[in-house]
């Protein structure tokens, strides 16, 4: 993991377990990303209640409603970080499931307009911007300091667990809450009660909160704060090339969800079958989560982000060489144990590295990168692949995220000499 200093001995996920608050915490963000997953499925199955604006097209709305759901991470994913520092970050994780849940509420209660639901949906991913970062800065002062890459673990495989979950589970719950609460509002219901039963979890939860504002600094200055957030990061080199390493990891991830879809016709799936892919590579990162939460003690002065980017490398490299579709899903679990290994030490490197006082700055920095990181792969992957072709853009990925994974090793290690 290239540490700073041993992790004492700890029992993994164990240990987690009897921590009271952690589980809340834990539970409370499994709940809360289950209702953002199931809230987009429910803003895509609206639409067909929604007349199109003059001019619109209806495929053109889905893209709309889709622009308005990512714009706001772009925008405002740095500014969550700014109250984070501020305010308490219970409060703040408490606000944002109680605020999302209350305008989806609201929904079936406003004038069927496709402005209205995009306005509804640019706030509720708006407010989903501050829950991000809190949830970051709160492990670190829940969970002892060899603790840190267990919990990451922990909540890394449950967000892809979420993630696949949450997408399966969408229309089918979405179905129940309409047949049994209601055509009118019982879709709506279910995902705010989501958002609702997630800040009741969290409620009970206890910590010695560090975020106070400071005589000096009453007046909150978004610039300000991103300015000295970006300062740290540039001084920091330890923690900024792990942060590097989480975006390049994260433009893996997004430039794949494009290819799924053409992958998926090169393995004779239908289109909208591409989810296979991604969720074989989620359980991929769920069991690599799980080795490192259990092991990671034993791993502890291995270069794990290495070998995480190699596999990640060969997978990409073989992948348009395979034609068989269970050695391809195979492949793609694998690529996603890769993954873990670079994503669970790093936030872990990053959450240890930081002062509590800098954490809203740095965790909103991150969530703004890693924001970016996600989107900009989806722009350009289609283009690419349609002008080069498929091997091509998997092949010239695979050499790219080797480069990076051996440069991004020997920088950690100067960096390290450096420091010791």
């Amino acid at each position: 993991m290239f540490p700073t200093e041993p992790a004492a001995v700890n029992n993994g996920f164990a240990t987690l377990l009897k921590n009271r608050n952690f589980m809340l915490l834990w539970i409370g963000q499994l709940v809360s990303q289950l209702a953002d997953k199931v809230f987009f499925v429910l803003m895509i199955a609206l639409l067909e209640n929604y007349p199109a604006p003059s001019g619109l097209a209806p495929n053109s709305m889905y893209s709309t409603l889709m622009v308005a759901f990512t714009i706001p991470a772009i925008l405002f994913g740095s500014a969550g970080g700014v109250f984070v520092d501020r305010f308490p970050k219970k409060l703040i994780m408490i606000g944002s499931d109680v605020i999302r849940g209350i305008l989806t509420i609201c929904i079936p209660l406003l004038p069927r307009e496709f402005l209205i639901l995009l306005i509804l949906t640019f706030f509720i991913s708006t407010i989903t911007q501050f829950f991000a970062p809190a949830e970051q800065a709160a492990i670190p002062l829940l969970v002892k300091r060899e603790s840190l890459l267990a919990a990451n673990a922990l909540f890394s495989s449950t967000m892809m667990g979420a993630l696949i979950v949450g997408f399966a589970i969408g229309e089918p719950i979405l179905s129940w809450g309409k047949s049994f609460l209601g055509d009118n509002y019982g879709q709506e219901l279910i995902v705010a009660v989501l958002y609702l039963s997630s800040g009741l979890i969290m409620q009970p939860i206890h910590f010695k909160d560090h975020a106070k504002v400071l005589d000096g600094e009453k007046a909150i200055n978004p610039w300000t704060d991103f300015k000295s957030g970006l300062r740290y990061l540039k001084k920091n080199r330890l923690v900024l090339n792990a942060m590097l390493q989480l975006t390049t990891l994260y433009c893996v991830f997004a430039a794949l969800t494009v290819l799924a879809i053409r992958l998926a016709a090169e393995f004779g799936l239908k289109e909208k079958q591409f989810g296979f892919f991604l969720a074989a590579a989620g359980v991929g990162m769920v069991l690599g989560a799980g080795i490192l939460g259990n092991w990671g003690e034993k791993l502890h002065r291995k270069p794990l982000p290495l070998l995480g980017f190699l596999i990640m490398a060969m997978v990409l490299g073989v992948f348009t060489f395979t034609h068989q579709l269970p050695i391809a899903l195979g492949l793609c679990a694998f690529l996603g144990v890769g993954a873990a290994f670079v994503g669970v030490p790093m936030q872990t490197l990053i959450q240890q590295e930081t002062p509590p006082t800098m954490h809203g700055k740095v965790f909103g920095f991150q969530n703004h990168a890693v924001n970016i990181a996600l989107s900009a792969p989806l722009a350009i992957t289609g283009p690419l692949t349609d002008f080069y072709g498929l091997r091509t853009v998997l092949v010239s990925m695979s050499v790219i995220v080797a480069i990076v994974g051996v440069w991004a090793w020997k920088n950690t290690r100067k960096v390290l000499q450096d420091v010791i």
